[in-house]
């Protein structure tokens, strides 16, 4: 994101919308006297497009032009309205991470495992994606990463998390690393991520989703309970609006 010098008159307006909060250094006009206009630290900036579509500017001066590659990630990554091609989805996650209903990637047994790094106001640099990926992958716990996920088209090796050079130097408000391993195995990957976590340059949650049985019990909670690790339980429900892409049969007695 940038702002026109020559139509910016500084009213500072743009400023609360900022998620980075980036937004804040001035610059004299060279050629108006007593011009001054804002100036955005590209460094920092996640291409998030928030202080753009406020329609806050009284003058039109904010723009965000097409960013050649690598940058491009961090609209990808930050702007809920880009959709990624790779998905043809808007946002960080595939529709896997909202809804469990839709292709039913999680089945009985197993447990998706989502790490979303950064925060506004903190954002993640890829590196730091890079570091948890290959701590997961490292480990080699049968962790399966999410075909369709933005950060997974990142990477150059898939089997080791390794990711593409030219982009760990990039910035996002906040990236997941998504995809799935066996409940048995979730122990030991929740262990992984604790040791990593103690070496990043910024803040993470953890979402882990699973089906829960027909008895009601959710089979994750004693795996938190025992490691002492606090959970919040959230539930997304399919209300029969979409028909599901797949079906599970029963064995015929």
């Amino acid at each position: 994101m940038k702002a026109d010098k020559d139509k910016c008159i500084a009213c500072k307006r743009c400023f609360p919308y900022c998620p980075m909060g980036r937004i804040q250094s001035y610059h004299r006009h060279e050629t108006i006297p007593g011009r001054v206009y804002i100036d955005i630290d590209q460094d920092a900036c996640t291409d998030c497009g928030m202080c753009l579509r406020a329609k806050i500017c009284p003058v039109n001066a904010l723009f965000q032009p097409e960013e050649p590659w690598p940058r491009e990630v961090r609209g990808v990554l930050s702007n809920p309205m880009i959709e990624f091609m790779g998905s043809q989805t808007p946002g960080r996650g595939t529709e896997e991470m909202k809804t469990n209903d839709v292709k039913g990637t999680f089945l009985p047994g197993e447990v998706g495992v989502g790490i979303e790094l950064g925060r506004p106001g903190v954002g993640a640099y890829f590196r730091d994606v890079e570091t948890v990926a290959m701590a997961l992958m490292k480990a080699n716990l049968g962790y399966e990463l999410a075909a369709e996920n933005p950060v997974t088209h990142f990477m150059s090796d898939k089997k080791t998390g390794k990711l593409r050079d030219d982009v760990v130097n990039e910035k996002a408000t906040s990236a997941i690393i998504e995809g799935k391993c066996k409940l048995e195995k979730l122990p030991e990957v929740l262990k992984v991520l604790q040791e990593v976590a103690k070496t990043l340059d910024t803040v993470f949650t953890l979402e882990v989703i699973t089906k829960v049985p027909p008895e009601g019990e959710v089979p994750i909670v004693p795996v938190f309970k025992k490691l002492g690790m606090w959970h919040s339980i959230n539930s997304k429900n399919n209300m029969g609006l979409g028909e599901p892409h797949f079906k599970f049969y029963e064995d015929e007695k």
